[in-house]
């Protein structure tokens, strides 16, 4: 435990409050339809994006893909079918210039039961307001301090931001532990028998409109890791510029200062406030 004053716990608490968002009014929602089994929202597209899209599916239609003048419905079908048609809509849209930094990488859509429904390109998610998911892990010390990444310059989200000592998307093929294990290694150089000892605390959702990209719906699977004294974080990926490490105090102030990603400042906000129970 660490003393933080009640000012900046409550500051920590109020953000947290806050994470989940509701997209704005104006936002068109996508449902996916399941025929008898009715249609759910599953995104939420940007106005400044419809008028675009709209014209395209007019040229150029997609099986599974429909579009009236209030929403966007996919019909659910096999997900290789299913995963085809998205990725010719997300291939639209990157042409009209409304996905940047695409990375020929995949995420899936996964319902509450923890089915994959669909593949699609990571960067096309949050055009499409669609539910991905993450791993952050809080790497601290038995000195109550915590190890942080610079995330690099060269990053297309939040280049040198502030982020835990390790995070990132959950690609289609894996798992949130694996994930973890694998991200820890790439950004930190945390080796496998240190990354073993992960301790999963829980979930974050969080929502937020992104200006000019779309809306950002993500579960954020976290988890602790204690490092020795001696352990110093070095990069693999070319991702993370440095590290330091700070006390929980440094850290709040650093997250109230706006210094962090979003992400990374509610799980780190997360961890402090469990710490200081």
């Amino acid at each position: 435990m660490t003393s933080l004053s009640t000012s900046t716990l409550a500051a920590l608490e109020e953000m947290l409050q806050n994470m989940a968002r509701s997209a704005p009014a104006d936002f068109m929602p996508i449902y996916l339809s399941q025929g008898v089994s009715g249609s759910q929202i599953i995104g939420q597209l940007n106005p400044e994006f419809a008028t675009y899209l709209q014209e395209t599916l007019k040229k150029n239609p997609i099986p599974l893909i429909s579009m009236g003048n209030d929403c966007l419905t996919i019909q659910a079908g096999k997900p290789k079918t299913l995963s085809i048609s998205l990725q010719k809509l997300a291939e639209q849209m990157r042409n009209g210039g409304f996905i940047p930094g695409w990375r020929n990488e995949d995420f899936a859509w996964v319902d509450q039961n923890g089915h994959k429904y669909f593949r699609l390109e990571r960067a096309a998610f949050r055009t499409f307001g669609l539910r991905s998911m993450a791993t952050h892990i809080n790497g601290y010390t038995k000195a109550n301090t915590i190890w942080l990444g610079r995330r690099s310059e060269n990053k297309a989200t939040d280049p040198g931001k502030l982020d835990n000592i390790a995070a990132g998307g959950i690609t289609a093929d894996e798992t949130p532990w694996v994930s973890a294990r694998r991200e820890l290694w790439e950004e930190a150089g945390v080796p496998p028998q240190i990354a073993d000892e992960i301790e999963p605390v829980g979930r974050i959702h969080m929502r937020r409109p992104i200006p000019n990209r779309g809306f950002h719906d993500e579960q954020l699977y976290v988890y602790d890791l204690e490092l020795g004294d001696n352990f110093i974080p070095t990069n693999h990926d070319g991702e993370v510029s440095g590290f330091i490490e700070v006390s929980y105090a440094e850290a709040a102030a650093r997250i109230l200062a706006d210094e962090f990603t979003s992400d990374a400042a509610f799980v780190t906000a997360d961890f402090i406030l469990r710490r200081n129970k």
